[in-house]
């Protein structure tokens, strides 16, 4: 569940949806400020930036009703356990649905069935986020729908619907996948909440808190009681909060749309020389992932995230669901060298050599990179560095040359024996814009900030907020979580 909020006087905020909805906001950045004017930076998917205030009134956020009612932390609250906040069995959870308002009935939403997936499809795309002018949708692909829900072990009585009784219509939904998630050291079963959209003419009817608790029941007879979600709004009790950065890919597009504009002193050419890229990735071996890549993401990405106080922990089957590359949907790479290179290269008199090559590159302290950090794949390459960014886009509507808008977000990155963190995302930039994305959006997590100034992103004023349910903990650092929901 996510969202970002916008600068509300660049552009008029966007129609509410959900609080707990998946939401991607996305603002362009300019290191030259004074020539590219604020408002430009801020009004870049502005039409993406507020979906969740209005919905905020439906599941009673703003008086956090319903959340003190729940076993969260309060906002007042500073706690330093580590720890669930309540203990209960199976036996204790509720055998039955939570009641409907009248003319509802619940349904388990077969997201393997193409007619129940498309019946999803249609629910957000229609009321899940949009703009006040209609100008600008999300549009969440039925396969990246497919991808993101069919997670490997996932239950399919946590796609949870709501129907009109009378005509079998879709109007609301929630969805939950398993994950294994480790907190400040502990390792622990959770679901990953996602997806809560409830049609824009029923809000009045408080759907969204019978979703809640019902697919918090439905998880409870799994004997699993904590879960991972974020928002764009605060409740009770953000565990992280953490920033979003935006990079301009296609400043020529995203300036004909009028997402942007320029600034008294800049001119469109020299805007899009700001931006420039190099027309190739940068790094020797890049290149996309492979099935033969699996086990050897599997064990980098693992070791890299236990650096982190929140991180999940990934099966090589759940590496090759998420992360194997998909088209339109997920792009994966990693960074190869050849047995015989990696040996030389793991040699103790290659050691000044490699840094010496670091500092050229301008790697420095800030690279992130992790020294011995490496695995070998089935091919007996050594991998040392892996990227990966998701794929999501808007739909532009009435527009005479443009019909979509192409985000790119930063997945997962480990930049690992000898490879600077920087030149990795540099990497991943130039992927996604020969790509075809027109912006590429991160959060300030993991080890993220790192690259932002040397690579022109542009920091958005949208804050996404980490909550853990059934669960207290000291909060965090946006540093100390290594956590991207989709």
């Amino acid at each position: 569940m996510s969202s970002k909020d916008g600068d509300k006087d660049a552009a008029k905020p966007a129609a509410a949806a959900e609080p707990a909805d998946e939401v991607r906001a996305a603002a362009a950045g300019a290191e030259e400020d004074e020539d590219a004017s604020p408002e430009a930076i801020q009004n870049l998917f502005h039409h993406m930036a507020m979906k969740q205030r209005a919905a905020a009134k439906d599941t009673g956020a703003r008086a956090h009703g319903f959340w003190d009612k729940q076993p969260v932390p309060k906002l007042a609250e500073k706690p330093d356990q580590n720890e669930p906040i309540e203990t209960k069995t199976v036996a204790d959870v509720r055998a039955t649905p939570y009641k409907l308002p009248p003319g509802f009935s619940w349904s388990s939403v077969d997201v393997a069935d193409e007619k129940q997936l498309g019946e999803l499809y249609d629910l957000l795309a229609k009321n899940y986020v949009e703009d006040d002018d209609a100008m600008f949708r999300f549009d969440y692909k039925p396969e990246f729908l497919r991808w993101a829900l069919t997670a490997p072990g996932y239950y399919k009585d946590w796609m949870v619907g709501v129907r009109h009784a009378s005509t079998g219509d879709l109007c609301a939904f929630i969805s939950g996948i398993p994950v294994h998630t480790h907190v400040r050291g502990k390792e622990m079963s959770m679901c990953e909440i996602n997806f809560l959209c409830v049609h824009k003419e029923l809000r009045s009817k408080r759907l969204a808190p019978k979703l809640i608790k019902e697919v918090t029941r439905r998880v409870n007879l799994r004997d699993i009681w904590q879960a991972v979600y974020t928002a764009g709004v605060v409740v009770p009790s953000p565990v992280a909060d953490c920033r979003y950065f935006h990079r301009t890919l296609n400043a020529r597009k995203l300036l004909e749309i009028g997402f942007t504009r320029l600034g008294p002193r800049m001119t469109q050419l020299r805007f899009e020389r700001l931006q420039k890229l190099a027309p190739e990735p940068v790094i020797e071996g890049w290149r996309p992932m492979a099935k033969h890549d699996i086990s050897a993401v599997a064990k980098l990405l693992n070791a890299h995230l236990a650096k982190f106080a929140l991180h999940l922990r990934f099966s090589d089957e759940e590496v090759r669901h998420w992360l194997l590359p998909r088209e339109g949907v997920v792009s994966a790479y990693v960074v190869a060298r050849p047995k015989a290179a990696a040996d030389a290269a793991a040699a103790p008199e290659a050691a000044p050599a490699a840094a010496a090559a670091a500092a050229s590159s301008g790697a420095g302290a800030a690279a992130a990179a992790a020294p011995g950090l490496s695995a070998t794949n089935d091919k007996g390459e050594t991998i040392v560095g892996f990227a990966s960014y998701y794929l999501l886009p808007s739909t532009v509507l009435r527009h005479a040359k443009h019909s979509d808008l192409k985000a790119a977000y930063s997945y997962y990155n480990v930049a690992g024996e000898g490879v600077d963190l920087t030149r990795l995302m540099e990497c991943s930039l130039i992927a996604a814009r020969n790509e075809g994305m027109d912006v590429f959006n991160a959060l300030h997590l993991m080890q993220n900030e790192t690259f932002f100034k040397e690579l022109k992103f542009g920091p958005g004023d949208g804050t996404l907020h980490y909550y853990l349910y059934n669960w207290k903990c000291a909060k965090m650092k946006p540093s100390d979580v290594g956590i991207v929901l989709l």
